[in-house]
């Protein structure tokens, strides 16, 4: 068997230790699948003394983690720190810059400075691989870089944060308002302290931009993802979705169009039918369209010590084997670069809900509003009568562009006869 492939971890959290555990436990298979043996040689945290459940003193310890590059024993630098800037950022940049290769599981970084460091990775001929970075457990990077090579990808999708979709089965099965259902699951360990990165779609807009740099074959935009989170999702609108026949996700959209590529985050209304309406809790999910194979989905646990350590671990195999393969599919030269495309150009159907005053003449104000910017109705739910006090209207919608309806929206806000702010949810025909 060939000389051991020696690794350096920076970041010993829940990641970090739980890659340690797994290439102790699984040293036989791990070695016999790369190879040669994987062994870590150094390491790299802010507490020396935290017990971590794997044995530590044997190995080297650098405080500064960004030391770990230069380290002469070390072959890969696995960064598992987190964070789109800081030390994990100078780490990967400085073992790029040294020509070691890199195992991260960072989609903050690769989302916000991805395109440079690709650039980086290329320039010095040297691998820079990122299982990890998406959905955890889920092979998502291989099997759209790889897996799907021969294929035009026109769509990928996904739930791509477990928090929120965690919050959006509870809420739905036990009838329960968003601020209750978050708050239990930060006790649970399911959410953080402050959730926001979660819960307002940045976490999975992260993953998204990634994802659909890998599909398209162009450079990582993070800026071009629209982002919008689940906190103004309501039981309300989960419970009438069902009677609808639809379930709400989070979900990360990227689609191909003839005049560029849309990238979006936000509440959607998927058919129950849909295989994705069916994942729920913490559970992740990634479908991808290719011309020839049609329709992949893949499914699994998005985060966690044991996924997203198989996922590094896979990497490291890879990098043991010597199979390597350019950080977004295809030299820089040759990517794709097709323009991004605004939201307000998306066309697509949708959920509308305002609450009114139940008297005569509400609703034609509503339609007329709704005719005035050529949106066309599929279907209109109002339950119950209660003169003079506040009842929902449900209306659902053909597909319109997303500007007519914004314009449209602002208009039925503005009426007196509308007493809150008016929900929207994109119809999405998974």
């Amino acid at each position: 068997m060939s000389k051991p492939l020696s690794i350096a971890v920076a970041g010993l959290g829940t990641v970090g230790a739980g890659v340690l555990k797994l290439l102790s436990e699984n040293a036989e298979i791990v070695a016999a699948r790369a190879g040669r043996p994987v062994v870590v040689g150094a390491v790299s945290a802010r507490d020396r003394l935290r017990d971590r459940g794997v044995p530590l003193s044997a190995l080297r310890w650098y405080d500064d983690p960004v030391a770990l590059a230069a380290d002469p024993g070390t072959d890969v630098v696995v960064e598992l720190i987190g964070g789109s800037d800081g030390p994990a950022r100078a780490l990967v940049e400085a073992a790029l810059a040294a020509g070691k290769p890199v195992v991260t599981a960072n989609k903050a970084l690769l989302a916000v400075h991805g395109a440079a460091i690709a650039e980086l990775a290329e320039a010095r001929n040297v691998p820079l691989a990122f299982e990890a970075a998406v959905a955890g457990g889920i092979p998502a990077i291989k099997a759209l870089r790889e897996g799907l090579a021969a294929n035009r990808i026109r769509r990928v999708a996904g739930i791509l944060n477990g928090t929120c979709n965690y919050i959006l089965t509870v809420m739905r099965e036990h009838k329960r308002e968003f601020a209750e259902v978050l708050a239990e699951a930060q006790k649970l360990g399911y959410a953080e302290a402050d959730p926001s990165f979660d819960i307002d779609g940045i976490d999975a807009a992260h993953k998204l931009a990634i994802l659909a740099a890998l599909a398209f074959g162009r450079p990582v935009d993070f800026a071009a993802v629209h982002v919008e989170g689940i906190r103004e999702v309501s039981a309300l609108d989960i419970a009438l979705a069902g009677e609808l026949g639809y379930r709400i996700k989070l979900l990360g959209i990227a689609e191909r169009t003839a005049a560029g590529i849309a990238t979006r985050v936000h509440p959607c209304m998927v058919p129950v039918a849909a295989p994705i309406a069916r994942v729920d809790g913490v559970f992740n999910a990634v479908v991808a369209e290719g011309d020839f194979v049609g329709r992949v989905v893949l499914e699994g646990r998005g985060a966690g010590a044991g996924p997203t350590a198989s996922a590094v671990v896979a990497d490291l195999i890879d990098l043991a084997r010597g199979r390597v393969t350019p950080v977004w599919g295809a030299a820089a030269g040759l990517l794709d670069g097709a323009p991004a495309l605004p939201m307000e150009r998306h066309v697509g159907a949708y959920y509308l809900r305002l609450m009114v005053l139940d008297r005569p003449g509400v609703i034609a104000d509503v339609t007329g509003i709704l005719r005035d910017h050529v949106i066309s109705l599929e279907a209109m739910l109002q339950r119950g009568r209660a003169p003079g006090e506040a009842v929902p209207v449900v209306l659902t919608t053909h597909d319109c562009e997303e500007a007519s309806m914004r314009a449209a929206l602002a208009r039925l806000a503005a009426l007196d006869s509308v007493l809150e702010k008016p929900a929207l949810i994109r119809i999405e025909p998974l």
